[in-house]
């Protein structure tokens, strides 16, 4: 019997997944180290793509702790870094020939201007630009599979996010949360536009967006961290005492993901977030977006600047 779609949802609710190949980005910590924790605790072949191998190593181990028969692999990924996604994609070679689940997990927030390895801003190259040329690289994998579902991360703060064309990588008025806004507005055009071109060509391809509400990470502490000596104490120190009070446990931030990327019948372009006040906390639903989010044109015009940026070109066969 399938999930009911609907209030109460949490992981013992997972089908079983023996047999599915998933590859989670950032997955050495926070929500994407409990969603792959999860995919293989329910029988899924996981690869754990993270920058720091070492880091990815000691996240296995600690799964292995309670998993010891977990199918767990870490590969190298920077996703500010197109170089390195080309390596990852020609590198990846799943025993079943094919990728069932991609989650785009892994991404930073509220950072002081920086730039990726290829000239990007930050936050739009890794959290968007980073993740459409890794599905981009890696569709033909997706593809050979009966079912397969790309889950995407976006935000509640992909609310006040403006896709400003004439501006994306904010060199003429850098602004953090308003670039980060962008980045995870980005995201659910995305995903909207992956599956309008995955429908039109009649593939099984089912692109999914999930938010984790309120959830306690790395995030929120990073981009003080990065602002220098005198802000990052107290900034830290704020961000670090809201979280703790206010936000739910990763636990509970990585259920929307994992209902995305699991629960039978959902239907493509689904956005998953928690239930409760403000979509911040709570069991898993299905959720509402902002008016931008459901933009067309604005989706397919990002697309087109997302495949000249990347020069990654996704082929729909």
């Amino acid at each position: 019997m399938e999930p009911k779609l609907g209030y109460g949802w949490t992981e013992d609710k997972m089908p079983d997944l023996t047999g599915t190949t998933a590859v989670v980005t950032g997955a050495n910590s926070g929500l994407g180290f409990v969603t792959a924790a999860q995919l293989a605790a329910h029988g899924a072949s996981v690869t754990l793509a993270v920058r720091d191998p070492a880091r990815g190593a000691a996240a296995v181990e600690r799964m292995r702790d309670r998993l010891p028969d977990a199918e767990l692999t870490v590969r190298v990924l920077d996703l500010a870094s197109l170089a390195s996604i080309a390596a990852f994609a020609d590198e990846f070679t799943p025993a079943t020939g094919r990728l069932d689940l991609l989650v785009n997990n892994a991404g930073v927030m509220n950072l002081p201007q920086r730039r990726t390895a290829d000239g990007f801003e930050m936050q739009f190259g890794t959290n968007h630009l980073g993740h459409f040329a890794l599905t981009g690289r890696l569709l033909p994998l997706l593809l050979a599979g009966p079912d397969a579902r790309v889950v995407t991360l976006s935000s509640t703060v992909h609310r006040i996010g403006k896709m400003n064309f004439d501006d994306l990588m904010g060199a003429k008025r850098y602004r953090p949360w308003p670039a980060y806004g962008q980045s995870k507005l980005a995201n659910l055009l995305f995903t909207s536009e992956l599956q309008r071109r995955a429908g039109a060509a009649k593939l099984p391809l089912r692109a999914m967006a999930a938010h984790p509400g309120f959830a306690l990470t790395n995030l929120q502490t990073a981009g003080p961290t990065m602002r220098g000596a005198k802000t990052t104490t107290r900034r830290s120190r704020v961000m670090a005492t809201l979280t703790r009070e206010l936000a739910q446990p990763a636990v509970w931030g990585a259920l929307p993901t994992l209902y995305a990327a699991t629960v039978p019948g959902l239907a493509g372009n689904s956005f998953v977030g928690p239930e409760g006040f403000g979509q911040q906390h709570g069991h898993p639903v299905p959720v509402t977006r902002s008016k931008r989010a459901q933009n067309t044109a604005d989706a397919q015009r990002l697309w087109t600047e997302s495949e000249r940026l990347t020069g990654v070109s996704y082929a729909f066969a």
